[in-house]
């Protein structure tokens, strides 16, 4: 059941995480990239999990509505904006809401899923966050019934599968659509930190039983 409190070790989890792989996604980035994907991922998500713990706020949307602005602020790059844009996404669904059971929050990520590819003009299949994401989102909806537990395993899996499938694909949006066919073999770094947060968040559930 996602509240205030789980949300907060949840935040932290995914904080941790992002700050352990924080060298691995620059090394990664810079195959690429700009390098920065490390940096603004592991000091976007420490910013909103330090936002979510001071915060006394226990509407769960306005909560993620106040942590997507401090981690767009905190990660000024291409995929901080589109992580904001999933929580905002997100917080439309949660609004009102001071609980959620598995399934909602799976709604709720479905809906920040679509607002990053209507904002973004961008799709599963190109190479991008979208691909752990989107694939992760929907694994949450089909195996809600199943359990929180087994909802955010099933989760992290479609997500690692999904990122590991970007390798084969063709960037067309960002700095890596430059190289072209060159960046096939590589796989996109943005979808390997979609990947660390749902192992994050799937760590988080197993932790909280």
């Amino acid at each position: 059941m996602l509240n205030v409190q789980t949300l907060r070790v949840a935040m932290g989890e995914i904080a941790a995480m992002m700050a352990a792989q924080r060298q691995y996604l620059i090394e990664l980035d810079q195959r690429n990239g700009d390098g920065d994907l490390g940096i603004s991922m592991s000091d976007g998500f420490a910013a909103a999990s330090a936002f979510v713990n001071a915060s006394e706020e226990t509407d769960l949307g306005k909560l993620l509505v106040g942590a997507s602005k401090v981690f767009n602020e905190a990660a000024p790059s291409s995929l901080g904006t589109i992580m904001s844009l999933c929580m905002m996404g997100m917080a439309r669904t949660l609004k009102g809401h001071q609980t959620a059971d598995t399934a909602l929050v799976g709604e709720a990520l479905v809906a920040g899923v679509a607002k990053i590819m209507e904002r973004a003009n961008s799709k599963p299949g190109e190479k991008t966050v979208l691909d752990a994401l989107d694939p992760a989102a929907r694994a949450v909806c089909e195996h809600a019934g199943e359990g929180a537990a087994a909802a955010w395993q099933a989760a992290a899996k479609a997500a690692a599968e999904g990122s590991d499938s970007t390798a084969n694909m063709k960037a067309v949006h960002g700095r890596a659509a430059y190289y072209g066919d060159k960046a096939i073999g590589l796989i996109d770094g943005g979808s390997v930190a979609g990947k660390f947060l749902f192992e994050a968040i799937s760590n988080a559930v197993q932790k909280m039983g």
